[in-house]
């Protein structure tokens, strides 16, 4: 049987806590390091809705890209939002695990899987890490061909997990695209090392109004934003595997949308919201 302490140290062989960003908390959250693990839940959010989810699926673990507590709390009493989340999960015997920035530079890791979802080849780091090249921030890569950027930004909603908040694209709709950034999660920092690489496009979320325009009208990549939690999902199913290949768990990927957006309007005269 394998146990939480098992889970705990595989996941750091291949993510580093020491990786992360000091600002991030990565880690063991809660849970015994020496209970059984025989199924874990793998998701981007840990929210009511997937604990919801563990709790039905019987999971002894849920493993979360982004940080429960990110920030420093007083308190876990069940009057607030993230004590009640903590109290549910201890009543429940569920351990917590958290992998974020750390998973984010590992090669591969979270924006590698988001390459490797649009079909990118000869993909490298689109910031490398200083004492590693082979991983680091974001990722480039080349289309098996050229597209136009109307297809590229088809090609992503397809191939990316179907939110409200669907995917949206910056620049002439027939601008021709070979090389391709991409980011999981907001990458609107990273805007001037796609510039800098000259890659054609540069696939992200979270982008913002005047950063897209000031990089467009000074000749930047097309920039193509889907919704946060769908350019992190894709990894998922490639933990989810490296978890039952290296330690034969059952590793369940939630498909909950956890993304907050829930309704779009893609124009003035449509009557009913998007699905």
């Amino acid at each position: 049987m394998t146990s939480v302490g098992e889970v705990v140290a595989f996941l750091e062989r291949r993510y580093p806590p020491g990786w992360a960003e000091s600002w991030d908390r990565v880690g063991l959250v809660l849970g015994e390091p020496a209970a059984p693990v025989r199924t874990a839940l793998l998701v981007v959010d840990c929210v009511p809705e997937t604990v919801d989810e563990a709790v039905a699926l019987g999971a002894d673990l849920i493993v979360a890209h982004h940080p429960l507590l990110l920030r420093g709390v007083s308190s876990v009493a069940p009057t607030t939002y993230k004590g009640r989340l903590v109290h549910r999960l201890i009543k429940a015997d569920i351990a917590l695990y958290t992998a974020h920035t750390n998973a984010d530079v590992a090669a591969p890791g979270v924006s590698g899987a988001l390459a490797a979802r649009l079909g990118l080849s000869s993909v490298r780091p689109l910031v490398p890490a200083v004492d590693d090249a082979s991983r680091g921030t974001g990722r480039i890569g080349v289309l098996p061909s050229p597209v136009a950027l109307a297809e590229l930004a088809a090609l992503a909603a397809r191939v990316l997990p179907a939110t409200a908040w669907g995917v949206r694209a910056a620049g002439d709709p027939e601008r021709r695209i070979g090389t391709v950034a991409v980011c999981g999660g907001s990458g609107d920092a990273f805007l001037a090392d796609a510039a800098r690489a000259g890659v054609d496009a540069y696939l992200t979320a979270d982008l913002r109004h005047h950063p897209v325009s000031e990089y467009l009208a000074d000749g930047g990549p097309a920039l193509v934003d889907a919704a946060h939690w769908a350019t992190e999902h894709p990894w998922l199913d490639e933990l989810a595997a490296e978890l039952t290949a290296g330690l034969g768990l059952r590793a369940v990927v939630s498909d909950v949308d956890t993304d907050p957006w829930t309704l779009h309007y893609p124009t003035n005269d449509q009557k009913e919201p998007s699905p």
